[in-house]
């Protein structure tokens, strides 16, 4: 898979649906924490909710991605910071009373596997919240997969892109952190968005899932139209504009995992 390349002013194009599944985790997240982490701030917008939430909190915002960050430092203050980090490598060189991640894990092959180092950086009684997008196997994902693996497009786009694994199922991350001695809740939610304008869910996925594909193909602009062009005559038939706009299916996952106060 490529390390896609970040367009932060292209993902807030729909900043106003994005964050309110971050708004919901954080509406499970209990007690005051003096200390947080966002893992995969990105543009800093969602960590900025964390500072109007807990104003008195000291927050870090890290990312891997040169673009994001310097869009987030526009949110920075006396309380707000933001630091390059990988998710992938990645150990709390403090402790957190949260650590909270926003749509980022999908991006991390293997994650589960980092929960132990990211557990380990928590006070005692403190807080491990994310939430992961569950829609690999929505039309969005499913098209760009089978265009990206055609006989076209499979020597150029082989292995780009994420796969239905990605994530995993909402018993496995349950699973997952109560073996690590977690307190945790679990759920899912699919959310209904109605996106306007032309073609609103492949400028939704360029944002996000295409990030790959447009990273592979950006030498070759000729090459990048022909893929969207065939990309979007996909989309327009998976998901239909109606005259009140076109309804794009979102499914995510949510967990809220807290540590044993006496560990």
């Amino acid at each position: 898979m490529s390390a896609p390349t970040w367009d932060p002013q292209q993902y807030l194009r729909h900043a106003d649906h994005r964050t309110r599944p971050f708004a919901d985790l954080l509406a499970r997240v209990q007690g005051d924490p003096a200390r947080i982490a966002d893992l995969g701030c990105g543009a800093g917008n969602v960590t900025a909710l964390l500072a109007r939430r807990w104003p008195k909190a000291r927050i870090t915002g890290y990312d891997n991605s040169p673009q994001m960050l310097e869009k987030a430092a526009a949110h920075a203050t006396d309380l707000l910071d933001f630091a390059p980090a990988d998710a992938a490598t990645w150990t709390p060189a403090e402790p957190f009373d949260l650590i909270v991640s926003n749509a980022l894990l999908q991006w991390v092959p293997g994650h589960t596997d980092r929960f132990p180092d990211w557990l380990a950086g928590l006070t005692p009684g403190g807080t491990f919240a994310f939430q992961v997008p569950g829609n690999f196997d929505a039309p969005s994902h499913v098209l760009m997969r089978e265009l990206a693996g055609s006989a076209r497009w499979r020597d150029r786009l082989g292995g780009t892109l994420r796969h239905a694994d990605a994530v995993h199922t909402p018993e496995q991350y349950l699973n997952r952190l109560t073996a690590l001695g977690c307190d945790a809740d679990v759920w899912e939610t699919t959310y209904l968005h109605l996106l306007q304008g032309e073609d609103p869910v492949l400028d939704w996925v360029k944002g996000t899932g295409l990030r790959p594909v447009l990273t592979a193909l950006a030498d070759d602009p000729q090459a990048t139209d022909e893929f969207l062009t065939a990309y979007r005559a996909r989309l327009r038939t998976a998901y239909p504009a109606t005259p009140q706009g076109t309804v794009f299916p979102f499914r995510r996952l949510f967990a809220v995992a807290r540590k044993p106060a006496d560990a």
